[in-house]
């Protein structure tokens, strides 16, 4: 079997101009098809390949874009159509993102990957500096980065309405914990429009079992995704990060529950500090709460019968306390009462458009892999401090480790035989 990502030489070919843009897009059921459709909607965009490992999701999608070959395995698809091939949409489950993005760019194609771009975090960094390198247009599936309140949030607080921001909560009300009985002891058989081995990718492999893993249900398992921080933390760490311009964290500490052996635990709770920047404290800390962990609403200065969104930030500042809700348009208060605030809504755009537009020259992507790749790895870094509640770990970003070993090991992955990236 071949090598996930191809030891190819990278094919630099930047933002030159291309009249019509040739897109692949790998995985097209869920989220995906979204992507697919919104991908399509783009001017000069032409979806030449389509590529999932179910069937029933490839025949979908086809019936809407008839011109296009399709394909089970994303490695068949990029040796038989490298040439016919300008940019690919990656939209699989979690732990197949790096290592498709990663042959992508290693053959030259613009790539948007769905967040988190990654499964761990030197998959991440291998991602930005190949990137780079190649001088491809990249994006992160964050679209909501592009929707009009989140795009008025990040002008709003760049404003410093709230003054120096001193720290910045963050949740969701939902939540992709499992429990500690793990796996069932039993396997299924793995229903003929399913090609489970592909699904399985670089994963150790395990037996298929109904409803417990495809199509919706991965998110769950440390092998295959990332957990609820992972599914919403590069949404909802997005604004603060673009608006502050925050960079690696110093530490991260788990509150909550410690990992399953298979599975994440429900009703996380994480503290970060990060090093300050010219908008910040010196020194300032973000705090995930997911599930039913409970929230510092205290310190959002909420006036009487006034309650926060079921997912969002709130970020407390020198002047008052700034509410991003997710999806919705941002709110102010100071001691109890509402700010009153004059801001500038900014339109929304289409994120899918952004990146095609920008691949074939015209404009930029406002979540390349350069700033796409260090939110992913505050997220990411969540994800293994779940393994160690309690402890608060030192990251250094530069030598990629933390103050403990075992921690460190959990920023790569052992691949399956035949899919080493």
């Amino acid at each position: 079997m071949a090598a996930a990502a191809p030891m190819v030489v990278p094919r630099a070919i930047g933002t030159s101009s291309i009249e019509t843009l040739n897109v692949a897009c790998v995985g097209v059921g869920g989220m995906g098809a979204g992507d697919l459709s919104a991908t399509a909607s783009g001017k000069n965009v032409r979806i030449v390949a389509l590529c999932d490992v179910d069937s029933n999701h490839l025949g979908s999608a086809a019936k809407d874009h008839a011109g296009a070959r399709t394909f089970r395995d994303y490695r068949r698809m990029l040796d038989a159509m490298d040439k016919d091939i300008d940019a690919v949409v990656v939209a699989t489950p979690d732990h197949m993102h790096g290592s498709i993005a990663l042959a992508a760019m290693g053959l030259g194609k613009h790539v948007y990957c769905q967040k988190p771009i990654a499964h761990n975090l030197h998959e991440c960094r291998e991602m930005a500096a190949l990137a780079a390198d190649t001088g491809v247009v990249t994006q992160m599936g964050t679209q909501i980065h592009s929707h009009t309140a989140y795009r008025t949030a990040v002008a709003a607080l760049r404003t410093g309405v709230i003054g120096k921001v001193q720290e910045a909560h963050l949740w969701v009300r939902k939540s992709w914990g499992g429990d500690v009985a793990g796996r069932p002891d039993k396997s299924d058989v793995v229903p003929d429009h399913l090609d489970w081995d592909l699904w399985l990718g670089v994963a150790k492999e395990r037996p298929y079992v109904d409803g417990l893993y495809h199509p919706s249900q991965w998110r769950r398992w440390l092998d295959f995704g990332s957990g609820t921080l992972g599914d919403m933390g590069c949404h909802i760490f997005d604004p603060v990060f673009a608006a502050l311009g925050i960079g690696a964290p110093k530490s991260v500490t788990s509150h909550g529950p410690a990992h399953f052996q298979e599975m994440f635990a429900p009703n996380g709770d994480f503290l970060y500090e990060f090093p300050g920047t010219d908008q910040t404290a010196e020194t300032i800390q973000f705090r995930w709460t997911d599930g039913d962990a409970e929230i510092a609403t205290e310190k959002a200065q909420l006036p009487e019968g006034e309650t926060l969104p079921g997912a969002g930030s709130f970020l407390v500042g020198e002047k008052g306390v700034m509410v991003i809700p997710h999806w919705a348009a941002p709110r102010f208060y100071s001691n109890g009462e509402k700010m009153d605030v004059e801001i500038e809504t900014l339109p929304s755009k289409e994120h899918r458009n952004e990146w095609t537009d920008a691949c074939r020259g015209e404009g930029e992507t406002s979540t390349p892999f350069s700033y796409a790749c260090p939110l992913t790895e505050a997220v990411l870094l969540g994800t293994v401090a779940g393994h160690f509640p309690g402890q608060k770990l030192s990251w250094n970003s530069e030598a990629m480790e933390f103050d403990h070993y075992l921690a460190t090991a959990l920023t790569q992955r052992i691949y399956r035989k035949g899919w080493q990236v």
